[in-house]
């Protein structure tokens, strides 16, 4: 049976397709009364308010149709932005060489929190090189990653 994160992502990936953008990533974020569903999307050409706007309206019909998410929500529909967050093997290899932020959802060799080189993506791993120290963090291991801007 699929999560909800993985029903979401498989309604919302068409629509983004079909309107000439690819879908970057789904966070469903639920505190308390308040839910957010914040999608991610991006195209060669780079995204602009336009885009977000024609992906909103579309997504939001097919919400309210297959009702996904009980109860109220906001909806987010932005770009993943120079610090984009990375969600899958694929993304990891793509930015191979860059610097990343990691956050692990528990310790690892005694850290959560990382920062450094991603250098490989090896199977469902991802390598990372913080100072002298290589980490090969399992994917399930990583409750969050950013590549870090460099200026």
């Amino acid at each position: 049976m699929a999560t909800r994160q993985e029903r979401l992502e498989s309604l919302i990936a068409p629509i983004a397709k079909a309107l000439d953008c690819e879908l970057w990533g789904v966070e469903y974020l639920s505190q308390g009364r308040f839910t957010t569903l914040r999608i991610f999307i991006e195209k060669d050409e780079g995204i602009d308010v336009d885009d977000c706007e024609r992906i909103s309206r579309q997504v939001s019909s097919v919400l309210d149709v297959e009702d996904p998410i009980p109860g109220e929500y906001t909806l987010e529909v932005s770009s993943p932005g120079m610090d984009r967050q990375l969600f899958t093997l694929e993304h990891y290899r793509r930015y191979i060489g860059e610097q990343i932020a990691v956050k692990l959802n528990r310790p690892f060799e005694g850290r959560r929190k990382l920062k450094g080189l991603l250098s490989a993506v090896e199977s469902d791993e991802v390598v990372v090189q913080v100072d002298d120290e290589e980490y090969l963090l399992p994917i399930e291991l990583i409750e969050k990653a950013n590549v870090v801007p460099q200026f």
